[in-house]
């Protein structure tokens, strides 16, 4: 498993993380199956959020309670998790108080006494810079927490709260696939006033964060579009399928390990977060980190996803 260090802190990092957002319902042994498969292909980095349940903090003390991470387990992994969702709503909710009180359920929840990494959550157009803040500067100086990003903002939000917070956001998590891909298709288009894909509609995240050494985690590296479905065997995107397959016999990996390899071979620090719950399909996908695709043939891949290369 390719690994790096993450850009503002001391943790080496594998490039795929595993989502944790589907295990409310799992038992026992199909947590420890999938997260010992997980840890088996080199990801140790776990992924979680307050919200992932329901209940609140449900995933999160799911996984706790089938693990019982002993004191040397749980610092062999690295444990990150997002907060800001509120429901009954949906609504955002960047608070001191909010943030503070969520940080303390996922500790409970989780069984441990601090986080590796806090992301908040989607943009809240709310926010007060200064009380995130004060907020993180309270979870840092009493260990709670040890480092900070956020999760699908766009580079003036985070520039509004680097003018208040101390702290290096060192992560932005963003939906990305070959199929979903705006934040890199918009650039190959650029200038292209006849083409929607020339609409810049992220204010050009990925080389903001190359630029200021945050790391990217791209969420739902399989699905067609926003929820919409995964792109894999799907008869829609049978030419992309037909191109996946081919370049999947040739380095001798299943076709998910494609989707994966065409996200880390973009430059810069990139992470894929896998969602899955099934064991082999994780086993899959973890072995595109290891994979480079020549530039040719991401090109290939990202035409045959539907975009335009001028």
């Amino acid at each position: 498993m390719k690994t790096f260090t993450m850009p503002g802190t001391d943790i080496t990092v594998p490039a795929a993380v595993l989502g944790l957002m589907r295990i409310v319902e799992k038992s026992d042994e199909e947590v420890r199956t999938l997260v010992k498969t997980a840890m088996d292909a080199g990801i140790d980095f776990m992924d979680h959020a307050d919200l992932y349940g329901p209940p609140y903090h449900g995933c999160e003390r799911r996984f706790a309670e089938a693990l019982r991470l002993s004191p040397a387990e749980r610092e062999a992994l690295t444990i990150q998790t997002k907060c800001g969702i509120r429901y009954p709503g949906p609504f955002f909710d960047f608070s001191y108080e909010h943030i503070v009180d969520s940080v303390n359920g996922s500790l409970e929840a989780l069984g441990t006494d601090y986080l590796d990494i806090l992301l908040l959550h989607r943009p809240d157009a709310l926010m007060e810079p200064d009380e995130v803040a004060r907020a993180f500067d309270e979870l840092h100086a009493s260990g709670k927490v040890r480092h900070f990003g956020v999760s699908n903002h766009t580079p003036g939000q985070i520039e509004l709260l680097k003018r208040s917070v101390r702290q290096p956001l060192v992560a932005n998590q963003i939906q990305l696939s070959v199929t979903h891909a705006p934040a890199v298709a918009s650039g190959i288009a650029a200038n292209m006033g006849d083409l929607d894909q020339s609409i810049d509609r992220d204010n050009g995240m990925i080389d903001y964060c190359r630029l200021n050494d945050i790391t990217i985690q791209a969420w739902s590296p399989f699905q067609a579009r926003f929820f919409d479905g995964p792109f894999l065997g799907n008869p829609k995107y049978a030419e992309l399928n037909e191109v996946i397959d081919r370049l999947a016999w040739k380095y001798e990996v299943p076709a998910e390990a494609i989707a994966v390899a065409w996200i880390t071979r973009i430059p810069g620090h990139m992470q894929v977060v896998l969602g899955t719950t099934t064991p082999s399909r994780v086993e899959a996908a973890a072995k595109g980190a290891d994979v480079h695709l020549a530039r040719a043939e991401w090109y290939e891949m990202f035409r045959a996803a539907g975009h335009t290369v001028p």
